[in-house]
């Protein structure tokens, strides 16, 4: 299984490619010169990023800590996806004091071990895995910017709140005509 982890990456970022409406989401690690995109969907970077927020209020560890610089750069080319993300994992290191968001491309399950603790176990072989391990003030700086992606799309229409396209759309609210 190839496992490609990051400890306190120079970036971790939540990005698009392409024009609203056709865009797709990308998650994307650079240390050094290696860099790791995978590709996800809008839904995964809304849920991450607002768990990411969750997470950070609820251990208020984040508060004492400078915030990490803005990060509004496109991600960084070529950008080639390592694997489309089917399963995403957050966890909280209390030691460390560190996030750890994992990316995997096959579904996961959750195997009891012998001391009673769940832990993850990935049953296919061929199965790959990012590891990210994000320093609070860089996980927020992370939660913001994929929040920020997510929003940069195509604006809701007022009627029926489904995205408004540069065409038009077929409102339902309106019958089926275009506003």
């Amino acid at each position: 299984m190839p496992i490609f982890e990051f400890t306190r990456p120079d970036r971790f970022i939540a990005g698009t490619v392409g024009p609203p409406g056709g865009r797709t989401f990308f998650l994307q690690a650079v240390q050094g010169r290696h860099v790791i995109s995978v590709s996800l969907e809008k839904e995964q970077v809304a849920v991450l990023a607002e768990r990411v927020n969750d997470l950070l209020d609820e251990l208020s560890v984040a508060d004492d800590i400078p915030a990490a610089p803005q990060d509004n750069d496109p991600l960084t080319t070529p950008i080639e996806d390592e694997f489309r993300v089917n399963t995403l994992s957050l966890a909280w290191e209390p030691e460390q004091e560190v996030l750890i968001i994992e990316c995997h491309d096959r579904q996961v399950e959750l195997e009891p071990t012998e001391d009673g603790e769940d832990m993850l176990e990935v049953t296919d072989p061929d199965a790959s895995m990012v590891r990210v391990v994000l320093g609070p003030a860089q996980a927020r700086e992370f939660a913001r910017r994929g929040l920020a992606s997510v929003a940069d799309g195509r604006p809701p229409c007022p009627f029926c709140g489904g995205p408004l396209d540069p065409t038009g759309h077929i409102c339902p609210r309106a019958n089926g005509y275009k506003r």
